[in-house]
């Protein structure tokens, strides 16, 4: 890859600036000042420094975010704080206020959860693996917890499980509901419709007046990560999503 094409990737400049940084000294590949943009380097391989830091090419990154209610879940927005904002700010509070190291401009959210729900998102730029737990032929599974307005009772919870009428061309596919309490479950479904989880209660004539999303495929939130905090998955976790 070209030096000037990595440190953009990078997110240490636009193709100007770092074409600037490199005719300045700047930049060391490997302990080594580069000078020329078109100078071709490993990415795999090579350690990047700039400004007594030291980077490492990733070509994919992943964070887990608890997502807090009040937040869309979208890349921009003009009007709304989106997910992708919220994760510039974590990440600069992580990072000594800045953005360099990872490709933040290809950074999305999988999925999407309701501006009201919270609970785990996962964030990424790997296109294929967001494809293979969004595809409604995987049946990735997500897992919810739900308070409702009303008492869960036996015959609804048998109803949700079978699978309802959510205005689709079919039914929902069967899910799994575990009751808490009269009023809290968890339901673990394999389909990503449109506000699903609140479609499905509402078709059994129950309001959902919270909803987290407790786990997604191979991934759990965290109990000690607090709402609007991100971290970045360990290896085994990556692992575990591509399982």
């Amino acid at each position: 890859m070209r030096i000037d094409r990595l440190l953009c990737e990078l997110n240490i400049g636009s193709r100007s600036q770092v074409k600037e940084l490199l005719k300045a000294g700047q930049v060391t590949v490997d302990g080594i000042i580069v000078k020329k943009a078109d100078t071709q380097v490993d990415e795999r391989k090579v350690y990047i420094q700039y400004r007594g830091k030291e980077y490492r090419y990733q070509p994919f990154v992943y964070f887990l975010m608890n997502k807090p209610a009040g937040v869309i879940t979208a890349t921009r927005d003009e009007k709304e704080k989106t997910v992708l904002d919220l994760f510039k700010e974590q990440y600069q509070q992580m990072h000594r206020g800045e953005l360099t190291g990872i490709p933040v401009q290809d950074i999305f959210p999988v999925g999407r959860l309701d501006k009201d729900t919270v609970g785990l998102l996962l964030l990424t730029n790997d296109g294929g693996l967001a494809h293979d737990l969004l595809s409604p032929k995987k049946h990735v599974e997500k897992r919810y917890y739900v308070r409702t307005d009303k008492v869960l009772s036996e015959r609804m919870l048998e109803q949700l499980e079978k699978g309802v009428d959510i205005g689709e061309k079919e039914l929902t596919l069967p899910s799994k509901v575990e009751k808490e309490s009269q009023n809290t479950c968890f339901i673990t479904i394999t389909e990503g419709k449109y506000h699903q989880v609140k479609r499905m209660f509402a078709a059994v004539g129950l309001q959902v007046t919270y909803l987290k999303r407790i786990s997604m495929g191979g991934l759990t939130l965290d109990d000690e990560l607090k709402e609007g905090q991100i971290r970045e998955l360990t290896e085994e976790e990556v692992n575990e999503l591509y399982a």
